[in-house]
Formats: structure tokens, sequence, C-alpha cells
């Protein structure tokens, strides 16, 4: 990655304040694919245009509208009305609109691996055409170098994408895990080469991060193979789109349901990382009763937390690990046969680590998560045999508040987590436990735990009292603590009631 750039000194930032005048009243849900769409559009034919002028210089201007040239150097072909020179040059033309859709159009139909993947539907009457033409003028300040274009431009996306995270509210970062949790769960698994798997994948954050991970190790773009899959359509458009900013092949991106429609159904990934959705309920197990992916323990209708986990490792290789974000409760769950799968997976030496996350880490909500790392490959092949062990690591009070409302890790603190994993399970003996903070943990203490994996029941945490009960159980009993309460209250005002009546005054 490029490291002295704008962009490193809030260049996304001013752009998206820029950007963010023209929405007006517009829907954030409705506006994020205006602005994403005209990022990828200016990214393609920025990249074509940079190909397009050393073609010239070297070999003439016939030579340079050849398509095969940059069909060989992997750089997408853009016709000329889809450049864009022509969209800033028209973006004041009542017909701007259709001028764009025109350009995906035929953007599409010249390059396969786009087919399908770009938002043709800026001609709506609904969308105010003053607008779109003062964010094609914002996105034209983006300033293109041959050697930052890549950066700059993947950059300003996937801070697009945070911030659309966080202003679209309820339900709005579903698609987007923040960059510092990535960082943390790639940094703990390290893909330095082989296939990463990311079934329910949203805007491809995981193996941008994965593939950035490489490069920085001195990796090749070949040395990683990005295979997944995402559920819903608009969503796997944007990582499409994400994967070609970063030049991330993503033909192996399919969009399907994981569950129902496996499109990798052979696969055994080396590294799974995945941010499924918390507490699913609407996944359809009931389809699925019989699956043989339930190894483990046929997991409830009413909740998809242990169906994805037996997901991952039914895709892993035999040496493959799986680093995956999940809500608190699966860590202690113990409802409709939960508990008897974590079990099953405890004793079968899967469970490698856990870690407790802080909270108002998430844009959309602010409830803490965990991550969970799961691994076939405990005994002696890579790493000391710890087969018999789980690592926890209560990392709850580690990040800085940036506002009100969110939390982040610095790169010292992802450090010192992934450190402390690394240290535990390599032979250099390094390791050692720390009270409050992690601790290696011996099955048979976790078997006389319940098979609870709270980090905080083993690192000894002493100023924040781990909360095992699991949300539904909890509101359950509350709930009717609080009705006890309300009756008894209604009792006592009518005695007092009555005494007050008697008394003669």
């Amino acid at each position: 990655m490029a490291k002295n750039t704008s962009a490193n000194i809030g260049f996304e930032e001013k752009l998206w304040a820029a950007a963010d005048k023209m929405r007006g009243n517009m829907d954030p849900a409705e506006y994020k694919h205006i602005v994403l769409g005209l990022i990828f559009l200016k990214y393609i034919s920025d990249s074509f245009e940079l190909l397009h002028s050393k073609i010239e210089k070297e070999d003439g201007s016939d030579e340079a509208e050849d398509k095969d040239y940059y069909t060989a150097e992997n750089t997408f072909w853009v016709p000329k009305k889809s450049r864009w020179n022509y969209i800033r040059d028209n973006a004041r033309k009542s017909e701007i609109g259709k001028i764009i859709d025109d350009a995906m159009y035929a953007i599409e139909k010249e390059n396969p691996d786009l087919k399908g993947v770009l938002r043709k539907d800026f001609a709506r009457p609904a969308l105010d055409k003053q607008r779109l033409a003062g964010v094609i003028d914002v996105i034209s300040q983006v300033d293109m170098q041959e050697n930052q274009s890549r950066d700059i431009i993947g950059r300003i996306y996937e801070y697009f994408l945070g911030r659309f995270a966080g202003s679209e509210g309820k339900g709005g970062g579903e698609f987007y895990t923040p960059q510092c949790i990535v960082k943390l769960l790639v940094n703990m698994i390290e893909p330095y080469s082989g296939r990463v798997y990311d079934p329910c994948c949203g805007s491809g954050g995981m193996f941008v991060q994965a593939e950035i991970f490489n490069q920085n190790s001195e990796g090749r773009n070949d040395d990683l193979i990005v295979l997944g899959e995402e559920s819903n359509h608009t969503t796997w458009q944007l990582c499409k789109m994400n994967l070609a900013l970063h030049h991330v092949d993503s033909s192996k991106i399919k969009y399907g349901n994981s569950f129902h429609s496996d499109q990798h159904p052979d696969l055994k990934a080396d590294f799974v990382l995945a941010n499924p959705p918390f507490n699913d309920s609407d996944w359809d197990g009931q389809l699925l009763r019989n699956d043989v992916r339930w190894k483990y323990g046929v997991p409830p209708t009413s909740n998809a937390n242990y169906a994805w986990m037996q997901h991952f490792i039914h895709h892993l290789s035999p040496t493959g690990i799986a680093g995956f974000v999940m809500a608190n409760g699966a860590m202690a769950a113990n409802q409709s046969g939960e508990g008897e799968i974590r079990k099953n997976l405890i004793k079968a030496g899967l469970v490698d680590c856990m870690i407790a996350m802080p909270d108002k880490l998430f844009y959309n909500v602010q409830i803490p998560c965990s991550l969970w790392f799961l691994s076939r490959d405990r005994y002696d092949h890579k790493f000391r045999n710890r087969h018999d062990e789980i690592l926890f690591i209560d990392a709850r009070k580690i990040g800085k508040m940036v506002d009100r409302r969110h939390r982040e890790l610095s790169e010292e603190d992802i450090k010192k987590i992934s450190d402390t994993y690394h240290n535990w399970r390599s032979t250099s003996g390094k390791y050692e436990d720390i009270k409050g903070f992690c601790k290696a943990a011996k099955i048979e203490e976790v078997e006389k735990n319940g098979f609870v994996l709270t980090p905080g029941r083993y690192v000894g945490t002493e100023l924040v009292e781990e909360d095992d009960e699991v949300f539904e159980e909890k509101m359950k009993r509350l709930t009717t603590e609080l009705n006890q309460q309300f009756e008894q209250s209604k009792r006592m005002e009518e005695k007092i009631s009555d005494i007050w009546n008697k008394i003669e005054y």
C-alpha cells in the first residue's frame, strides 16, 4: 500500500464532507449507491486513462484504442462515452442520469466480469440531477497518480462504506465490519497464502484486508484465492466493485444463500474470515434438519449462530483455521441444544482461542461481540501441540472512544492481542498468563465451567462482572420479576388506601 498519499491526512474525510452536502434530504441507503457507483466509475476510468496515455505515448493513438492492450494489463476497457471526462463535461445536462446509465451498460458489455454488478438507475425521475452533478464535481477532485491511484480510491471507497454504515442507522452497517476488527482477525490467522473463504462476505472487507496483509508480508496477488457468497444482491454488487477497486480477483464471489444454495460445496479452505448475522432467526433452518454439515449437533431453527460455525468447519481444510465475529450470547447459550453443540466443538479440540471485545465498535449496534478462532490443526503440524488448551483473552478494556458513540482499536491494541495469541501457539515459550487479560485454560477447567467460553470466567477479571446469561432468557426473567413487583406494589397501594380511609380526620 502506498504510504505518502493525501488520503493519509484526512482526504477521505474532506471528500465525504463535500459529497454529503449534496445529499440534502435523500435517504443514506439510496445516496450510498449513487456515490459508490460514481467512485467506481471514476476509478476504472482513471485506471484506463493512465494506461491509455502510456500506450499512446509509446505506440500512437490508434494503438491506444485497441482493447487487447488493456486486457493484457488486467485493466478494464472503458468505452469513450463511459470515460470520466465525458461524464464530467456533461454533468450539467438534464439527461446526465441517462448518460451515466448508458456508461454503466457499455462498461458491463465490454467487461464480462462486471456483468450485473453496476447500478444503472441514475436516470430515474426521483433523483435530483442538480445534486447528481454536484457529486460528480466532488468526485472529480480526486487527484489520481499512477503509483497511488489504487490506494487512494480504494481507501475512499472503504471510508465511504464505513460512513454510510454509521449514517444509515439500525441495520445500515450489517454488511460492513469495522476495519479494526477485520485487521485483528486477519493478523490473528495470518493468511500468507491459500484459499480465503467468507460465506457471508458483505462488501468484501475481509478479502481486502487479507490481500493487504499478504502484500505487506511481501506476498503476491496470486498467493491468495478469495472465495465467497453473499445473499443480498445489492451488497454482492458492492463487494464485486470493492474488490475490483483493490485489484482482487472476484470471479469466485457468488450471489446466493450459503445455507440453502452453497455455491462452493466442495471447498476446503485454508482460512475462513466472516462476520455472520448475529442471532439470525430467519434462516429457514427447518428445511435443513438432516444436513451433512451438522456434525456436532443440529442447530436450532430460532438462531443460526451454531449453524454458521458448523458451516465454517465443514469448509475448512485439514489444516485450516476460522476467525469470525459472533454475538456474545453464543459463548454461554444452552437453549435448544446450543450448549451441547458447543460442548462437542470443545471436546473435538476445535476451539483454539476466544476473545471478548469491547462495546461500541460497530456503527449500528452498541453491544459488544466476541471473536472466535476454530482450528483443525491444533496438534503438531505447524505450531505446538495445544489440543488440550483454549486461550482466553479479555479485551473489553482495550480501545479508545473516537467520538461519543464509537470505539476503535489502535494498531498497538491489535498487535498486543495478536502477539499474545501467536506467542501462545508457537514453540517459543514466550507466552505467560496475565491476570485480567489472558489465560491458557485446560479443557478440564472449561468442562468444570459447564463448557462456557466467556473469557472473563478464566482470566480473573475483577472490575467487570461477567454476564453469561443469554439475552432472551434474561429478558424473560426480568420481565417476570418486574410484573411481580408491579403486583406487590398494587397490593401495598390497596392496603395503604384502606388504612387511610379508616382514619377519621
